[in-house]
Order: C-alpha cells, then structure tokens, then sequence
C-alpha cells in the first residue's frame, strides 16, 4: 500500500505536514527501533541544497501532542539503498500504528553526516547515542520554544484527509 504526500505545504520544505508511512515490520524489529519513512515524492521534493545526514527536532501525529524526534535523511549506506529516503523516529511510545496519519515535522537542527557502519550493531548504537543527542539539544530554551510554534497549532486546528 502506498502512502500520499499531503498536498498541502505550510512554511518552508523542512515543516510541512506529510502522510506517514510506517517501518516495514521486520526491519523495526531488527533496528528496535520504531521510525516512519516518508513517501517518495515527499523525499523528491527536499531541498536540493539540503545535506544528507541525521536531524532532530519536533514531530505530531495528525493533531496530537508535539514530542521530540530524530530524521535520517539519506541513502542510508549500511543497507546499500539505491533511493534517497526519509526516516523519523519520533520519540513516544504509541499505543497503536499511524500509517496513514499526517506527520507534522519541524526540523531544527543538524546532528552529523550519514555514514557506513561494519555491522548493524554499530548502526543501531549510533541510532541510540542520536536519539540521545537529539534529547539534549530539544531541552535548550531555544529548541524547546519550538515545540509550541503556531505549525503544530495550525495542525492541531484544520481536519486534514479526514482526520
């Protein structure tokens, strides 16, 4: 089943709301990691100019609460993809999936380039020592005002899909 992409883009590239598109099952598993990956004409759409690499910021379930979360944006290399992807782990235990739901997204800031590991071990441990970078930088006074930016109210106010 595939996902699309919001039609309708509010601020710049890096904050618009998009559909959601959960993790394949047995990746999840393998990472432990649960992350959305975004529709690939969402990820054709980036900015040409924007780097690849992990990013951090803020996340919304459709017109539910704002909660911290890290975007790997790239090839990611350990698995060999051929396609630019998109992928956020928000970091919130749901109760249940939201494939299908808009995934609100506001990027503020940048942790480091994507890079290769030798094992899906490292891989998962540079996911946790982002997540918990990602964690430090969102409780700054600078970040943290972000989480109450009129993107998330806006969301939280329109009925999008049908949601």
């Amino acid at each position: 089943m595939r996902a699309e992409a919001q039609a309708e883009l509010r601020g710049p590239p890096s904050r618009s709301p998009y559909l959601a598109m959960m993790d394949l099952p047995s990746l999840a598993r393998a990472l432990s990691i649960r992350k959305s990956n975004f529709p690939e004409q969402v990820v054709d759409n980036l900015p040409a100019d924007l780097s690849t690499g992990i990013y951090y910021g803020w996340a919304s379930v459709g017109s539910g609460d704002v909660h911290k979360m890290v975007v790997s944006i790239g090839w990611n290399p350990y698995y060999k993809n051929t396609k630019k992807s998109m992928e956020t782990h928000i970091m919130h235990t749901f109760k249940e999936d939201f494939y299908g739901e808009i995934l609100n997204v506001a990027i503020v800031g940048y942790l480091r380039p994507e890079r290769n590991f030798d094992s899906l071990e490292s891989l998962i441990s540079a996911i946790h020592g982002d997540i918990e970078e990602a964690k430090k930088r969102l409780d700054l006074p600078e970040h943290l005002k972000l989480k109450e930016d009129s993107f998330f109210q806006v969301a939280k106010s329109k009925t999008m899909n049908g949601h």
